[in-house]
């Protein structure tokens, strides 16, 4: 599985082409299911462009994105703790939310993760798992209760060197181990986002692109748009399932 992360918690100084309204992501989610993405992550935006976890924001990204994809896509949004840092004050907004994502990234490090999963799951939306390289979330999570409930596992490949962080990914997906009873998308960032996608190619893992995770593409020309990178992405995992 291929999934587009549309916007993340960037904003147009960093890339004129961000989406950043509803309108926006709906466009652009649409022409990256087109180009091959199967699943989407997004960042619902305030009116300021900056992440938001309230209800209105949450509903009108969610609902535009969704009739803007075939019905098969799920979409899914985050809920880091920079949009809402007190544990109980996300808790009290997902509970508020009156259109639900299919699922949510909760990051494991984070204060509240239990929490935060805890009432994603109570109102149906499913959990993906967000385990960070260089933290203590792997064995925090593989010891939660709710390590059995979740949709996926997120695996974060922090290490933005290009160099090394092929190495980070796989020292992660050592810490997670082998008795994992969710799928793990393996996904890296900025330098790391490539050669972090041809680990995952290698091992059969879910994988992920778009430009919350990387502006360029592989050989450092700008990206002009998620489907650009969603094209290039399954390029290359076509081309290492063929190699296997």
């Amino acid at each position: 599985m291929l999934q587009v992360c549309l916007n993340g918690a960037r904003d147009r100084s960093e890339c004129r082409s961000l989406p950043v309204t509803a309108e926006e992501l709906a466009a652009e989610a649409r022409r990256a299911v087109a180009t091959g993405a199967e699943d989407i992550h997004l960042h619902p935006k305030d009116a300021d462009g900056r992440d938001s976890l309230a209800p209105e924001s949450v509903a009108e990204a969610v609902a535009a994105v969704r009739a803007a994809v075939p019905r098969s896509v799920p979409v899914g949004v985050t809920t880091g703790a920079w949009a809402a840092p007190e544990p109980q004050h996300r808790v009290r907004l997902i509970r508020s939310w009156s259109v639900l994502p299919d699922h949510a990234s909760v990051n494991w490090h984070e204060e509240g993760a239990e929490e935060v999963a805890g009432v994603l799951l109570e109102r149906g939306i499913g959990v993906e798992a967000g385990i960070y390289s260089g933290t203590e979330a792997a064995r925090g999570f593989l010891a939660s209760p709710l390590s059995g409930r979740v949709l996926r596992v997120l695996a974060e490949v922090t290490d933005t060197d290009p160099g090394t962080a092929a190495a980070t990914a796989a020292d992660l997906l050592r810490e997670l181990g082998d008795e994992l009873m969710a799928p793990v998308l393996l996904h890296g960032e900025e330098g790391g986002a490539w050669p972090v996608l041809r680990v995952a190619a290698q091992h059969g893992l879910d994988a992920r692109i778009g430009l919350e995770d990387v502006l360029v593409l592989p050989d450092g020309s700008p990206a002009g748009d998620n489907a650009a990178l969603v094209h290039t992405a399954r390029r290359l995992l076509r081309t290492a399932a063929s190699a296997g």
